[in-house]
């Protein structure tokens, strides 16, 4: 049995951006990190009122913000997936949908979290519950972070899965937003999980199991 799931809005709401900026301004310089987090707030209160893309935008922010660590190392990566996930990813958790893939590893099942985020991230996260990542490579060149590939998102990300396992379906997905519609079409049960209005149409149109309502969230 394969279980695979996204991992931002679906298995948590906090943010890896928030967890490298904090571990900047903790082990490096403070003037950097809040120099940054300012100079993005005009086009955050952008995203937020809906006036340009929110996914993209958090998905550019992810990219920029590997330009914050200076000198990195293999072990400094780890340090700041693991402060990510301890600070902010994990404290900010969906436990129900966390407590499904922990019973899908338990019984057996091959648990993957298919993620635009960087893999260390999702690796620290995923230990936690018995999932494997497949993810955003990163590399060190000169002690700076940069992509080693392009992001695994949207098409390109159900792409990747289906080849990285080599098979055509999986038997469980998990997904949070319409941008994972085609990670859950691969599936032979999909979950729709807190969706987004985009989603939500289309798995009530389509009988896709509902898991939580972000409508009730906060």
């Amino acid at each position: 049995m394969i279980v695979i799931s996204d991992m931002m809005g679906t298995l948590t709401t906090g943010s890896p951006v928030l967890g490298m900026v904090s571990w900047v301004r903790a082990n490096q310089s403070r003037l950097r990190a809040d120099l940054f987090m300012l100079s993005k707030l005009p086009s955050y209160l952008l995203a937020k009122r809906g006036l340009i893309d929110w996914q993209a935008w958090g998905q550019g922010l992810m990219v920029e913000s590997l330009s914050l660590v200076r000198n990195a190392t293999p072990e400094i990566v780890t340090e700041i997936a693991e402060w990510a996930v301890e600070r902010d990813l994990w404290p900010n958790r969906r436990e129900d949908t966390l407590a499904r893939l922990s019973e899908h590893a338990q019984k057996g099942a091959r648990v993957y979290i298919a993620s635009s985020m960087f893999e260390p991230t999702v690796a620290a996260f995923g230990k936690r519950i018995g999932a494997q990542p497949i993810a955003t490579p990163i590399e060190i060149v000169e002690g700076r972070l940069r992509l080693a590939s392009g992001l695994f998102s949207s098409r390109r990300k159900i792409d990747q899965v289906l080849s990285q396992l080599g098979v055509d379906r999986v038997d469980v997905a998990y997904g949070d937003t319409a941008q994972d519609i085609p990670l859950l079409e691969s599936a032979d049960h999909p979950v729709a999980v807190y969706p987004d209005e985009g989603l939500k149409a289309t798995a009530l149109e389509r009988g896709w199991e509902i898991l939580g309502d972000r409508a009730n969230e906060g």
